[in-house]
């Protein structure tokens, strides 16, 4: 019978570095950068979106094929990345994001532009960044150490939130004065800073097998596989990554719909929205803060799972929010902020220390092909019952299932002992008993 597992040249070991912080900064700045001009633009193409059009469908479907790429390419991406150089993928990736800009740019400048044109971007920016997220990701299990994983999730959460709190209100400002293609030039210098800063850094490859097979379509379909059954055969694992899915797809919904929640049932702007989206930057800050601080439960489990059901809670403040309760909006966006940061941080970190490196590009888009897939079919059903039922209804269905998700986390015998158990699904705790006859 095959044996599947790699065989490692010795010549392809990579040991984290001593100055493994100096080395990753350049390329943690980079992202920063990259996010920074992304939100921007990103709120800029959504306010423009709602104000054009009013609906809630249409919103929805402005999510749905920014999904799309990650569903029908996710797979196949990660395995390409476990193949390809990974620093040459994020560099590629931050370059054909910036010149889909550029197109917008050149549209908005000439005042032909057209809603469809956005979602054409919106899809291309997706596709050119589900190779630059697995990418990114995988990276940084060879780059920092593992004890600071967690910590460096939670810092990561922290700095993103920051991001989340300035950048709704400039992307507002920057719109009440400049125009369109003007304020999404921001998204082009900072991609260029970002590809600057990245060409500094050494992304070192995982361990390769000694026996490499050549590119082909039959070996890119064999490496999916690989990754997939990786995941389906470590229950824990598999139902971690499904929850994460759900989670998408009950929360993605209320997000796509948030501006026309700001713009419909409490008639006011996109400065309100940018407060709305700025209080839950403060949330994911305060979270990741805490976060790095502490390092979360010793179970991580607990710590991912405390964080989904704490955001259902958030997300129902919003739903039970009157008309005139604009203040508990805000309020239920920072609990979910800081709730989210607990969710996230660990939650890359166990999929970072328990899966193989030369398995993580493929895992990592594993996890976001899933999470892909289920935003859309959440998003589909979402834009015509809202324009049916209403906007808020929405929210409450999405609080309830994911304060259900999280409670499930607690209950699942091989989800809540994911920390303990060796990579392929074997319980630490009970091996070691086992093996010292107690």
């Amino acid at each position: 019978m095959p044996n599947d597992t790699p065989v490692l040249e010795p010549d392809h070991q990579t040991a984290i570095p001593r100055n493994w912080l100096a080395n990753y900064l350049p390329m943690g700045i980079s992202q920063i950068l990259s996010i920074f001009g992304s939100s921007i633009v990103q709120f800029a193409m959504i306010w423009y979106l709602t104000e054009q059009t009013g609906s809630a469908t249409f919103l929805a479907m402005a999510s749905f094929v920014g999904q799309i790429p990650q569903v029908l390419l996710g797979p196949f991406a990660g395995a390409l990345v476990d193949r390809w150089n990974r620093k040459l993928v994020m560099l590629f990736s931050d370059g054909l994001v910036a010149l889909v800009t550029l197109a917008l740019i050149f549209l908005f400048a000439i005042e032909q532009i057209q809603a469809w044109h956005i979602l054409v971007a919106l899809f291309l920016r997706s596709l050119f960044g589900s190779f630059q997220y697995p990418a990114m990701r995988a990276s940084v299990s060879l780059m920092i150490p593992k004890e600071h994983l967690a910590r460096l999730g939670g810092i990561n959460q922290a700095v993103y939130g920051l991001l989340n709190i300035v950048s709704p209100p400039l992307g507002a400002l920057l719109i009440s004065r400049w125009k369109m293609h003007e304020v999404m030039m921001v998204d082009v210098v900072t991609a260029g800073l970002a590809i600057v800063l990245l060409m500094l850094v050494r992304v070192p490859q995982p361990a390769a097998p000694t026996v490499k097979k050549p590119l082909t379509p039959a070996s890119l379909l064999d490496d999916v596989r690989a990754g997939l059954r990786y995941a389906w055969q470590w229950s824990g694992m598999f139902k971690l990554l499904i929850m994460a899915a759900l989670l998408n797809m009950v929360l993605a919904p209320p997000g796509s719909l948030l501006p026309l929640l700001i713009s419909k049932v409490y008639n006011r702007g996109a400065a309100d929205l940018a407060v709305v989206e700025s209080a839950f930057g403060i949330g994911v800050v305060a979270g990741g803060v805490l976060l790095g601080v502490w390092g979360g439960f010793k179970r991580r489990v607990y710590t991912v799972m405390m964080g989904i059901t704490g955001m259902g809670l958030g997300v129902m403040m919003i739903a039970l929010a009157g008309r005139e309760q604009f203040n508990l909006v805000v309020l239920g966006m920072g609990l979910m902020g800081l709730l989210n940061a607990f969710a996230n941080g660990p939650l890359g970190a166990i999929v970072q220390t328990k899966v193989a490196p030369e398995m993580q590009g493929r895992v990592f888009t594993v996890m976001s092909s899933l999470a892909g897939m289920a935003a859309p079919i959440g998003m589909l059903f979402a834009g015509p019952l809202a324009d049916r039922i209403g906007i808020q209804p929405m929210y409450f269905i999405g609080a309830l299932a994911c304060i259900g998700i999280g409670v499930a986390g607690f209950l699942l015998p091989d989800v809540r002992t994911l920390d303990s158990q060796e990579p392929g699904g074997t319980d630490g705790d009970l091996a070691a008993q086992t093996g010292s006859g107690s």
